[in-house]
């Protein structure tokens, strides 16, 4: 599991992020909370999944999987996955979400 370095959080989730953070990182079950990724397929843009996935066996092989989103409810997640969206578009005036949030993170580390 990679945590998105810019990571987005939801209204909610800010208030309660470094608990949040910890149980997640530590495979802990917190009903509720919601990840967001980016899409494993189709023609989604993200995917938004209840944090309990990532305690599977299948989740946890996945070294490669990208975090870049939490949401402390499933609201919370389908509003932060909006501002992503929303911000996207207004940068790129498209919605190539992948490689905006990797295009993002390269444009800030080299700012640093």
């Amino acid at each position: 599991m990679i945590w998105y370095k810019y990571l987005y959080l939801g209204e909610t989730a800010k208030k309660h992020r470094f608990s949040i953070l910890q149980k997640l990182r530590l495979g802990k079950l917190q009903p509720g909370v919601h990840v967001i990724t980016p899409a494993s397929g189709g023609h989604n843009l993200l995917d938004i999944q209840p944090a309990y996935v990532l305690r599977q066996n299948y989740y946890r092989e996945q070294a490669d999987l990208l975090i870049v989103g939490v949401g402390a409810s499933y609201q919370d997640a389908v509003e932060t996955v909006g501002r992503i969206v929303d911000e996207t578009y207004r940068e790129t005036g498209g919605f190539d979400v992948k490689t905006y949030l990797r295009e993002k993170e390269d444009r800030l580390r080299k700012k640093r």
